[in-house]
């Protein structure tokens, strides 16, 4: 009989068991073996209906399709623009991308986006690993104004924002910030006063650094209480 061995969020090592049977697929992170379905790295085990999956908590950001991510624009051109994702080729918005606002041929695209601006943008295609194309059009999709960054392994962003976002959401609705979370690892925060966003930079800062571990969540509870 088919089931699953794993709780979904669960942190799995290699090797482990996730599930028996011909009724579950092995997805990304996990190989099968006669019946059973292991996983092939250290992560967090989730099911896409007959899907497994471990999302590793260690690694390089690979761009993907629908990402959201935060991105520094570092070049203006004549049709667009380009901006560091963290990855090793720049990603581009292009002028019917940028915008829901109708922008003119004649425009001074410095007046939308300059160099050193951070935009939250999303991901919509890809032409190998050497072209990656934003929109700015989608829900969500802005340019950033005050707060402060901070960097976390893209590999435990699932970690940061939690199952349903309920790890991010906790962390907002304690310290009253506004938080973007990029899965390219960059995180956004502006909060009411600078110690709020310090209190949320340390809260997340935590989240990454001891992803692999159990109970984080009420790790974190704790941690939150603990500040007010």
């Amino acid at each position: 009989m088919s089931k699953i061995l794993a709780k979904e969020g669960e942190i799995v090592v290699p090797g482990e068991d996730l599930a028996k049977g011909i009724d579950y697929l092995p997805g990304k992170g996990t190989y099968r073996e006669g019946e059973e379905i292991l996983s092939s790295v250290i992560g967090l085990f989730r099911l896409d209906g007959r899907l497994t999956k471990v999302i590793p908590l260690s690694g390089k950001y690979i761009p993907k399709r629908n990402d959201m991510v935060i991105g520094k624009i570092v070049d203006v051109m004549t049709g667009g623009w380009r901006l560091d994702i963290g990855y090793p080729f720049n990603a581009g918005i292009s002028l019917r991308d940028a915008s829901r606002d109708f922008i003119p041929n004649d425009a001074n695209l410095r007046d939308y986006y300059d160099i050193g601006d951070l935009v939250v943008g999303k991901i919509t295609n890809m032409k190998g690993p050497k072209i990656t194309d934003i929109s700015m059009t989608l829900p969500g999709c802005r340019k950033l104004m005050g707060g402060r960054i901070i960097k976390v392994e893209s590999s435990r962003v699932p970690r940061i924002i939690g199952k349903e976002g309920s790890m991010i959401s906790m962390i907002k609705t304690s310290t009253g910030c506004n938080i973007t979370v990029g899965q390219n690892g960059l995180a956004w925060i502006s909060g009411p006063t600078p110690e709020k966003e310090h209190e949320a930079v340390k809260a997340i800062l935590k989240v990454n650094d001891e992803a692999p571990s159990k109970g984080l969540t009420e790790k974190i509870k704790k941690f939150l209480e603990g500040k007010k």
